[in-house]
């Protein structure tokens, strides 16, 4: 067994247990049991329980904020930037859907020098999108009426929720979810002209293409 294979089994079992039980009803040796490892497996990747958590959470930060990132730097206008970083937003859902549960469950008990990193990581998220927002409101793109943090904040938590009723096997994956998302996100922010313009047509579902059903 390659040492790749016992972290990555340990995180996989960390995440089944703590989500299923919370983090304080599990211990290092009933992690180690569940993965099949030993605690010196455990301890030569981990440093600490307090540390798989962090780590866990990491998981989705690292993703949403490097995502973000890119699409601030491939796209040109804040419409299509906006576009990307909501798409990219919820497809980690799927992506990281237990490590998102956890992190609301249980990201109090983090340890202060890991919330910190985090905190950090999430707030270079929160300016990104903020920028976003003004950029488009700036430009003429974006409707000026509407507070940026208010925007922002219901793009995270519109979101955010998502984890709470998603399923694979659901009526509609990930991606047309993600499609549905930024064509609601963009209706509600782009000026009556911005929606004219023939470059974001492609952002919107097409009348009547995608009849919705029950969840």
């Amino acid at each position: 067994m390659s040492e790749k294979s016992i972290r990555e089994r340990i995180i996989e079992t960390a995440m089944r247990l703590f989500e299923a039980h919370g983090y304080h009803r599990v211990t290092v040796d009933q992690i180690v049991k569940e993965s099949g490892t030993s605690k010196g497996g455990f301890y030569h990747n981990f440093k600490s329980k307090d540390e798989l958590l962090y780590i866990i959470h990491d998981q989705f930060i690292t993703y949403v904020l490097e995502k973000a990132e890119e699409a601030y730097e491939k796209w040109d206008t804040p419409t299509e930037r906006l576009q990307a970083i909501v798409k990219s937003f919820v497809m980690m859902i799927d992506l990281y859907r237990s490590q998102v549960t956890i992190f609301y469950q249980e990201s109090l008990f983090l340890a202060p020098e890991y919330f910190t990193d985090i905190e950090t990581k999430r707030d270079r998220y929160k300016k990104i999108m903020f920028t976003v927002i003004s950029d488009g409101i700036q430009s003429g793109e974006f409707r000026p009426e509407l507070p940026v943090p208010i925007v922002s904040m219901a793009i995270f938590g519109m979101v955010n929720w998502i984890y709470k009723w998603y399923q694979k096997t659901g009526t509609y994956s990930i991606e047309q979810i993600a499609d549905i998302y930024a064509d609601m996100v963009l209706h509600s922010v782009l000026k009556p002209e911005a929606m004219e313009n023939p470059a974001f047509n492609r952002f919107f579902l097409a009348s009547g293409s995608t009849p919705f059903k029950p969840l």
